[in-house]
């Protein structure tokens, strides 16, 4: 009875176990295939009217040019750019527009700049979303790295309510593969990192009021590149700084002045050569 009571058990124990193994493979196997896809939003993009380029790029400025394509195809109408400030007075959003532009022939008055000192997506989103909702945006784009993209409309979507509605999509950047990334170095760091900033996200908004479009903080004002240029028009220096033309007195007279110069000049000289005659005849009388 003892022995029954024992074998009992040990199946009982194997059971665990082999139910315990299935489900490590099962969960291993999901990790592996599936939570590379749960970091991403890939929506599909047929036309927005903004699109919000959020800072982080590489030195690929791969969110560039996947913004350009989209843009240029004419999925996107306009674009803020945002970037941190770098040095005393510049900031990536003016590094990352200044190669914009070159990408394609846009309309700068359709992109426009948010230079900040943000250092979290969530603080990005509190500098630009009363923005956005005073421009009565209906759908927004939000351009990011692929595995922060989930992250970004979450946080996004929590802090404006119900409008607008964000939408994101995959960049296909060779440092995130949301199919292999765990044979990717980049990737597995990109992995680690997202799925803890995901899980900190639910922190960071534990609690939070929704955004209006008059409870900015933000300081500096968002501007078009058109009107940046319109307020600060280029000052050629080489010109400034050339050495200035010597010009004649004739090069300097209009056209009509040189004509009546000349003709008063002839005037003149006709004059003079009557009085000269005159005098000529005065002294031959008097002899």
């Amino acid at each position: 009875m003892k022995d029954r009571n024992i074998r009992k058990n040990r199946k009982g124990i194997f059971g665990i176990l082999s139910a315990l193994a299935v489900l490590l493979v099962i969960l291993f196997y999901t990790t592996m295939t599936k939570s590379g896809h749960w970091l991403v939003q890939d929506d599909e993009i047929t036309h927005v009217k903004w699109a919000i380029l959020l800072d982080g790029q590489t030195a690929d400025l791969e969110r560039n040019n996947f913004a350009a394509t989209l843009m240029a195809d004419g999925k996107i109408d306009s674009i803020v750019i945002l970037g941190r400030r770098v040095y005393r007075d510049k900031s990536n959003a003016d590094f990352y527009a200044e190669d914009f532009m070159k990408l394609g022939m846009f309309d700068s008055a359709a992109v426009f700049l948010a230079r900040h000192d943000d250092p979290s997506t969530i603080s990005e989103a509190y500098t630009v979303i009363p923005w956005i909702k005073r421009h009565k945006a209906d759908t927004v784009l939000l351009i990011t790295a692929a595995p922060a993209s989930k992250r970004a409309v979450k946080i996004f979507t929590e802090l404006s309510g119900d409008k607008p509605v964000y939408l994101s999509a995959d960049i296909h950047h060779h440092q995130y593969y949301a199919d292999s990334w765990a044979f990717n170095r980049e990737s597995r760091k990109n992995w680690l990192h997202e799925w803890a900033a995901l899980i900190h996200s639910y922190w960071d908004l534990l609690g939070t009021d929704t955004i209006e479009a008059g409870d900015a903080a933000y300081e500096k004002k968002i501007r078009s590149l058109k009107t940046e240029a319109d307020d600060e028009p280029f000052i050629d220096l080489k010109v400034l700084q050339a050495p200035p033309v010597k010009e004649t007195v004739k090069d300097t007279l209009p056209a009509d002045t040189s004509a009546t110069v000349a003709d008063t000049a002839k005037k003149a000289a006709e004059a003079d050569a009557v009085k000269k005659d005159s005098t000529k005849k005065d002294s031959t009388k008097k002899n």
